[in-house]
């Protein structure tokens, strides 16, 4: 049997099935080999081929990764969702209403994986007619110190300085469904054709869309990974001390507490407590902080016993 291998970038998961792009930027399907070996988007690969023909491409190894994002499911398993990426885009929108806490936590979960990250208010052309709700969200991600871009993904001309920032970055778009992931995608990487669908007329909730996390290029530099819509989000789980590593705002005050091994809940003297009772750092911030810590406590014991 006349085999070669060759490296390739995994751009589309299904399963043991994937898609993958070789050296010629030719993308061609391929299956898992073995059942220990898995993948996700964005992985960088060793595929066997075979002249014989009808013979599909086989991953026969993952190589090492130089960043993953992950997420852990509600039995306190991590799966890991999208490999090396530089950077992490958090989609919100005026519409559908949106939640700041799962935000947070993609934020925060983009921190612990040494990730940078931004903030994507989209349908900007909505939000001087929705609430100040939304407008004091955003607010609190700019004194949180996250870059912020407005835009509406349906016009070009205002998503032309986030095509400028993305240039040779490979880039992993997320939040709720209906944000408008797949309508930006389409702009920064028309190619993509990605599917679009509008709000739910009823409920004004998104719905979804895309099915499968797929990267695409963008044709002036870069990558992008579109991801599906999501109802909720939590990062894989951490210990209590490296929680506050997904605030900035409050790893940055850290050091005035009184005790070096403060968490930032109960104990005397902490600047971050008090910093949040006089509005010196986002009150509902805080609370999303003290929020993951109890989703992570809740979860660990399940875990540890399954090790």
């Amino acid at each position: 049997m006349n085999e070669s291998e060759h490296q390739a970038r995994v751009v589309e998961c299904f399963g043991r099935r994937v898609i993958v792009e070789i050296a010629t930027h030719e993308r061609i399907a391929a299956e898992m080999f073995g059942k220990r070996l898995a993948c996700v988007c964005g992985d960088e690969v060793r595929i066997r081929s075979s002249k014989d023909l009808g013979d599909v491409p086989r991953v026969v190894e993952v190589l090492p990764r130089r960043s993953l994002f992950a997420r852990t499911d509600s039995r306190g398993r991590t799966e890991p969702l999208a490999a090396n990426l530089s950077l992490l885009a958090v989609i919100i929108a005026p519409e559908p209403e949106p939640d700041p806490f799962i935000t947070d936590r993609y934020l925060a979960g983009a921190a612990f994986a040494n990730i940078a990250s931004l903030v994507i208010v989209n349908k900007a052309e909505l939000q001087s007619a929705s609430s100040e709700r939304f407008g004091l969200i955003v607010d609190e991600y700019r004194h949180a110190g996250f870059d912020v871009f407005a835009l509406s993904a349906k016009d070009n001309s205002t998503v032309e300085p986030l095509r400028e920032m993305l240039r040779d970055k490979a880039t992993m778009l997320v939040g709720q469904s209906g944000v408008g992931k797949s309508t930006l995608t389409n702009q920064l990487a028309p190619a993509s054709a990605r599917a679009t669908r509008e709000l739910s007329d009823s409920s004004r909730e998104g719905r979804h869309t895309t099915v499968s996390t797929a990267l695409f290029r963008m044709p002036h530099g870069g990558e992008l990974i579109d991801s599906p819509g999501v109802r909720d989000y939590a990062p894989p789980l951490l210990e209590d001390a490296t929680i506050q590593f997904g605030w900035p705002e409050i790893l940055k005050l850290a050091p005035q507490c009184r005790f070096n091994n403060c968490l930032h809940l109960r104990e005397p003297g902490c600047a971050v407590i008090d910093a949040a009772s006089t509005k010196q750092i986002s009150p509902r911030r805080y609370e999303s902080y003290k929020r993951l810590m109890n989703i992570m406590r809740g979860l660990a014991p399940e875990y540890e016993r399954r090790r």
